[in-house]
């Protein structure tokens, strides 16, 4: 699986960045069960949160391109956690966080930022269930965080 999500993040001209360490108390990855849980990731563009609030000076388009850099966040963070990403059967659900003004109500299209990378990446196993709502801040003032819940195989 490593070797065709590499292609796939090569093909769209994406790398995965650094795993981010975490900025309070808690750790990125548990794994429990079969399914790992990965804490809300930020989008990091050029070593940078990307900031912003939808409905007030933040286009769609940043929205979106803010959701992508959060799942491949997600991504690295379980790169970081298994050391690749050959357990990885299905992305189960994405939790989505639009930092957005109260009259913003396009969420879910901010959100197909990170759900279609991962159909990208994943193909059908990819499709998850999905959460999309407006918050009034996001933690370093990011414009988005996703949280997700991934199936793994046993630990090959």
């Amino acid at each position: 699986m490593t070797d065709r999500i590499d292609r796939a993040l090569e093909e769209l001209g994406l790398t995965l960045p650094q795993a981010a360490a975490p900025i309070a108390a808690y750790v990125p990855v548990v794994e429990a069960g079969g399914l790992l849980h990965v804490s809300g990731q930020l989008p990091f563009k050029d070593g940078a949160v990307m900031t912003g609030k939808l409905g007030d000076g933040t286009s769609l388009e940043d929205g979106q391109a803010a959701a992508q850099a959060c799942a491949l966040m997600v991504i690295a963070q379980v790169k970081a956690h298994l050391g690749n990403l050959q357990r990885i059967t299905r992305i189960v659900k994405l939790g989505v966080f639009v930092n957005s003004t109260a009259d913003f109500t396009d969420h879910p299209k901010v959100a197909n930022g990170a759900s279609d990378l991962m159909v990208k990446l994943f193909g059908d196993s990819g499709k998850h269930a999905r959460a999309a709502v407006g918050v009034a801040a996001l933690p370093l003032g990011a414009a988005v965080e996703v949280d997700a819940i991934i199936e793994v195989a046993s630990a090959l």
